[in-house]
């Protein structure tokens, strides 16, 4: 299908600090997806970040229904809900897209830059923004922001530290990290702050929520487990080099990629580090996971299929370049970019090449209502199966 748009290692001892035990269902094999109504509400498909979802027969070969041109760069993919796709671009403007035909229904602009995913939940679309001089910002430090999703109008903003963090919506809180180095809990209604937690450190990662507790990663190198009702640290643990990458968390574990070059998995429990497995080069990606595998591209040009319960690799596929970017899996078929500006559809359970695209570079597909949103450099094509 190219070309079909233009037609384990050891680990280190961890120091860690820990709270008792956590409720026995911390052996849940899947948390249970908030705004399961939404098809794609939130940056990793649900807030457990697992990127992955069933979507019955959404499988390549495909069609193209429309494209839709962003003007600018899109890094971080769109959401999906509500009647609409919802993407964020590089330059701030925050995008309301038809599903029908790509047209925008309406545009929100910043004045910031645009480096996350937004998210919805209670009827409301959440934003973050941060000022930097890459997209000739006007405003400088960041933003948090809730809007109509119908009409774009602003419900409540709040002003936080400079963000690249993708917010994240559970039982009517919005969390955020920011670079300021804060962990922030705001009434989802109203944006009154129910609390705030300073790591030291700026965080460019997006919280994680599973088991009650939100698990993020500093830039620092210290992984974080904070009770999502009162912030309050349930356990730490640092020295694994810095943390880009978001959290997946899945059957007890914290998936996290890192600038050291390795993956790692920790106990959701206590933090200990249960593996870690090595790449040839640093891992800004966040993982996915998907049956038992945990899915990750690393900047040594690989794309690895780890064993979520040892760390072991069940296969590899060598793109052209390197991959910064989260990866998806749709319906059995994993999808990542990488910066030779190409997308890939492999299949999850060994890594056969089906489909390759010519755009892309960060993250590249979310799915909802029957079709799959390829993200490229700066459009975003939507696609159907071929035969139906």
């Amino acid at each position: 299908m190219a070309g079909a748009l233009g037609s384990c290692g050891g680990s280190r001892p961890p120091t860690t600090t820990s709270a008792p035990p956590p409720p026995t269902t911390t052996t849940v094999a899947k948390p249970p997806p908030q705004n399961a109504a939404l098809p794609w509400p939130t940056y990793g498909a649900e807030n457990a970040r697992q990127r992955a979802v069933a979507a019955t027969g959404l499988q390549p070969p495909f069609r193209r229904l429309w494209t839709f041109h962003g003007h600018a760069l899109l890094e971080f993919p769109p959401v999906v809900g509500y009647g609409s796709v919802f993407e964020e671009a590089f330059d701030g403007r925050l995008y309301s897209i038809d599903p029908a035909n790509g047209r925008t229904r309406w545009v929100y602009s910043a004045h910031r830059c645009g480096w996350s995913s937004p998210a919805l939940a209670d009827h409301l679309l959440f934003a973050t923004f941060i000022g930097n001089s890459e997209c000739k910002a006007t405003l400088t430090g960041g933003e948090l922001v809730a809007l109509s999703p119908q009409t774009g109008h602003i419900q409540w903003r709040r002003a936080i530290g400079p963000s690249e963090s993708s917010p994240l919506v559970e039982n009517g809180t919005v969390y955020v990290g920011d670079q300021d180095g804060y962990v922030s809990a705001f009434a989802a209604g109203t944006g009154h702050v129910r609390w705030r937690y300073a790591t030291g450190a700026p965080i460019k990662a997006s919280p994680t929520l599973a088991y009650g507790r939100i698990y993020i990663g500093t830039y620092a190198g210290e992984m974080l487990a904070l009770s999502a009702g009162t912030g309050r640290p349930v356990w730490h643990t640092f020295g694994y080099g810095r943390f880009y990458s978001t959290a997946a968390v899945n059957a007890g574990r914290v998936y996290v990629g890192s600038l050291d070059g390795r993956v790692y998995a920790f106990s959701a429990r206590n933090g200990h580090v249960l593996w870690s497995a090595g790449t040839g080069s640093y891992v800004y990606a966040s993982p996915a996971v998907w049956h038992g595998l945990v899915l990750v591209g690393s900047y040594d040009d690989t794309f690895y299929a780890l064993d979520g319960g040892t760390g072991s690799v069940r296969w590899t596929y060598h793109a052209r370049a390197q991959i910064s970017g989260a990866a998806s899996v749709v319906d059995g078929f994993v999808y990542f970019s990488s910066f030779d500006h190409r997308t890939y559809a492999l299949a999850a359970t060994n890594g056969h090449l089906r489909a390759e695209w010519p755009d892309g570079e960060y993250s590249p597909a979310v799915a909802g209502n029957g079709r799959l949103y390829l993200v490229g450099l700066g459009r975003i094509y939507a696609l159907i199966p071929a035969v139906r």
